[in-house]
């Protein structure tokens, strides 16, 4: 009998432990890959009717709609909380009673700006638990020793409750609430607009309570048709055909929502809105107009349904002002600025949301997702043309904001980027990894039609390099490629999809997806086969970007002649012209030295591709090479021709010096290992082997000389143009030197084109 009743006891036990043991682990989340947790359904809270009402919202300098200063509605009036006592717990609270599933984290030190009014509560102790912030326990509400610049702030998860229903208590302030929807959509109605892609006109209809509502247009502005279209990708709205809607929706009973909206025009998304006013509907469920609100937007340049040929022959397109680089995926990027001929970065004193959506919607965008600081996606070079830039939300460039003239000492590491919201392309559902270790490997799988039906396969590895999966990375919203595999038989993956689908694809690396790239069409060739050797990718969130110091190369150019039997070494190792093939061991070459400063001002280390085991030790140097080639040194005329070559591997890849406050991680030194951190830069010095270009045979005159970093494209990067540097050079038979040294990518087209030869003489990666 003792026996009997102790197991259920133990069980009962074990299982308590367990959910304790568990509970630990609850705030790591789950790891890439691996299902979410079923989500329970929303049920409003059943409060005690002694419980203070409040109502909450995010306010102030937000960079997304779900994150934002803690504002409370109490006793008629909005006040602020105080981050004193705060913790995520309190954090927790706050975001699951606005309707998200948890909170991310939270910042004390009015991180969104100073609110006003009141401080409705200090030193929260909240458990997580409670159905409304009232219920923490606190000084009491309004009892307050703080100042608004200790007002705290929020960062909820993007996920929202499902079934989430918005409570208002507070009837007679609604319009001071944000919008707190499920979700949102555009639904196309008319069947011209059904099978386009992008969506760009339809319902505007809001998920409420589980279920899709459209909105009652009486109350509907421009401003709103602005912000949806901004939060869906497109830059702008336009009029439609309102007869033919109004024929569809007396066909069809509209379901309407119960409030009405009211935008500024300005907002990032819906959720940024303020709530209009309760919709009354007459007795047959329709509102005072009848219609729901439909909206018509206008995608950007890159997402256009039909390109303008005809005009494209007619007028040559503008050289844009502005542009992102340094971004992984489309829509997102450092901001560069064109001025004088000469492109720059923004620092980002006072970047905010507004200036990042005037941006993303001169370059055919949406409205901005997030204001980046702090040269989050990697460093530029050159000049920083702005600062401390306001603007407000509806000017057509950046260039019309006011920024402080005046304003010097910004560095790169406060360089300003965005993301911005781009259309639902659909390009993510043609392509899967499959068979990796995590999402962000394995073998590349394609759907394409085959005999009337959408089919998965393989692709063809052969040819396959960093540019396409680059592309791959890209399409799946990866990031940037680590690596490109051309064989795959250690990932398994869908045997139905082993057979090649696609074959010699060959990509620039620009394209938004594989389908994009050149590519056989219905006739493959692929005589390796698919199945192991199918191609596969691996990708990462961050990339290095190699950049050149131009004033490093004009300032340390000169001209030696050496003799032959002091560059034994170089010559074993091809750094000389061919005709020293043929010269006596004590004539002279002459020598075009310079040195090469080589910054990584990216977002993660560069590493040589080989791994140490497979790197080559070269006994005359004394030293191994992790990359073969490295960078290319190149003489040309004036017409584009080449009159002299160099090439330097990479004998030693190391962190000669840094910005200040990082640490050297690299030296070759002991075979120690290999690379350039972030923030450093390798110095290959003028006074070194094949750290040169031999010009013995050329006549004195005008050329141009170019280095190339990383030319084979062997180490994957953020931004391949400004690995190319190119300067004037003059020879007169005695003395030489470089002028007007710049990055590729670094002047404008104008300006470029000022610069004499190399015009149609593009590096490709084959």
């Amino acid at each position: 009998m003792l026996a009997t009743n102790y197991l259920p006891q133990c069980t009962v036990t074990l299982l308590v432990l367990l959910k304790l043991t568990l509970a630990q682990y609850d705030h790591m989340g789950y790891p890439p890959g691996y299902p979410d947790p079923e989500l329970e359904q929303y049920t409003a809270p059943q409060l005690m009717p002694d419980t203070p009402r409040v109502q909450l919202r995010l306010a102030g300098d937000k960079r997304k709609h779900n994150e934002g200063r803690v504002e409370v509605f109490y006793n008629g009036e909005w006040g602020t909380v105080c981050d004193d006592d705060f913790t995520l717990h309190s954090a927790q609270v706050v975001c699951r009673e606005l309707g998200y599933v948890e909170a991310v984290s939270w910042s004390p030190s009015s991180k969104y700006g100073r609110g006003q009014g009141p401080i409705w509560f200090d030193n929260l102790h909240c458990t997580g638990r409670e159905k409304t912030l009232s219920l923490c326990p606190s000084n009491g509400i309004g009892i307050s020793d703080c100042k608004h610049s200790e007002d705290v702030g929020v960062v909820c998860s993007d996920k929202r409750i499902p079934g989430f229903k918005f409570v208002n208590t507070l009837p007679n302030h609604v319009e001071n609430l944000d919008i707190q929807v499920e979700d949102v959509r555009i639904r196309p109605i008319l069947s011209s607009y059904r099978k386009r892609i992008p969506v760009t006109e339809g319902y505007v209809e809001v998920k409420d309570g589980g279920k899709w509502k459209q909105i009652c247009n009486t109350e509907w502005s421009v401003f709103n048709s602005r912000v949806i279209c901004g939060m869906f990708g497109f830059p702008g709205e336009k009029k439609y055909n309102a007869r033919v809607y109004k024929m569809f929706a007396r066909r069809r009973k509209p379901s309407y929502w119960d409030f009405s909206v009211n935008c500024t025009g300005n907002e990032a998304h819906l959720s940024s809105c303020k709530l209009g006013q309760d919709t009354s509907l007459k007795s047959n469920s329709t509102c005072a107009e009848g219609l729901p609100v439909v909206v018509s937007c206008v995608p950007g340049r890159a997402f256009a349904l039909t390109p303008m040929v005809g005009f494209r022959k007619a007028f040559r397109q503008e050289q844009a002002l502005v542009r992102l680089r340094g971004g992984a995926i489309v829509g997102e990027g450092r901001v560069e600025v064109l001025k004088n001929g000469e492109w720059g970065t923004i620092c980002d004193d006072n970047w905010n949301l507004l200036s990042a959506t005037v941006v993303c919607r001169e370059l055919g965008f949406g409205t901005a997702k997030e204001a980046l600081s702090g040269g989050r996606l990697g460093q530029g070079m050159g000049p920083v043309h702005m600062n401390e830039v306001e603007c407000s939300g509806f000017e057509k460039s950046i260039t019309e904001c006011y920024f402080n003239k005046e304003a010097l000492g910004c560095s790169h590491e406060e360089d300003a980027a965005i993301r911005c919201n781009v259309p639902a392309m659909g390009f993510q559902e043609r392509l899967r990894l499959n068979g990796g270790r995590n999402p962000y490997e394995g073998r590349v799988e394609v759907l394409v039609e085959r005999n009337g039906s959408l089919v998965w396969g393989t692709i063809c590895s052969e040819g396959w390099g960093t540019m396409e999966a680059m592309v791959v990375c890209r399409q799946l919203g990866l990031g940037f490629a680590n690596n490109a595999f051309q064989e795959t038989w250690y990932w398994p993956g869908e045997v139905s999809a082993d057979t090649v689908v696609m074959s010699g694809v060959r990509c620039s690396g620009t394209e938004m997806s594989l389908s994009h790239c050149l590519h056989h069409g219905a006739h493959l060739s692929c005589p390796r086969g698919g199945g192991r050797n199918a191609a596969g990718v691996s990708c990462s969130e961050t990339a290095p970007d190699l950049v050149l110091n131009p004033q490093v190369v004009e300032q340390t150019t000169y001209m030696e002649d050496r003799p032959m039997f002091m560059l034994q070494c170089a010559y074993e190792e091809n750094c000389l012209a061919s005709t020293s093939n043929q010269v006596p061991a004590n004539s002279y070459r002459r020598l075009l030295r310079f040195s090469s400063q080589i910054h990584n001002n990216g977002q993660s280390d560069f590493r040589p591709k080989a791994s140490r085991h497979s790197w080559v030790w070269h006994d005359c140097h004394r030293h191994y090479h992790s990359m073969e080639v490295f960078t290319h040194y190149d003489l040309f005329s004036l017409n584009g021709t080449k009159v002299a070559e160099g090439h330097k591997a990479s004998f030693c890849l190391e962190d000669s010096e840094c910005d200040e406050g990082i640490e050297k991680r690299y030296e070759c030194a002991n075979f120690g290992d290999q690379g350039i951190t972030v923030g450093c830069w390798d110095t290959y010095r003028h006074d070194i082997d094949c750290q040169w270009v031999d010009i013995t045979d050329i006549k004195p005159g005008d050329y141009i000389f170019r280095i190339n970093i990383n030319p084979n494209y062997e180490v994957p990067e953020s931004d391949y143009t400004n690995n190319v540097m190119k300067c004037r050079c003059r020879y007169d038979g005695h003395r030489v030197w470089m002028y007007s040294c710049h990055n590729g990518g670094s002047l404008s087209t104008e300006t470029e084109q000022m610069f004499p030869g190399l015009h149609n003489n593009q590096v490709t990666h084959r």
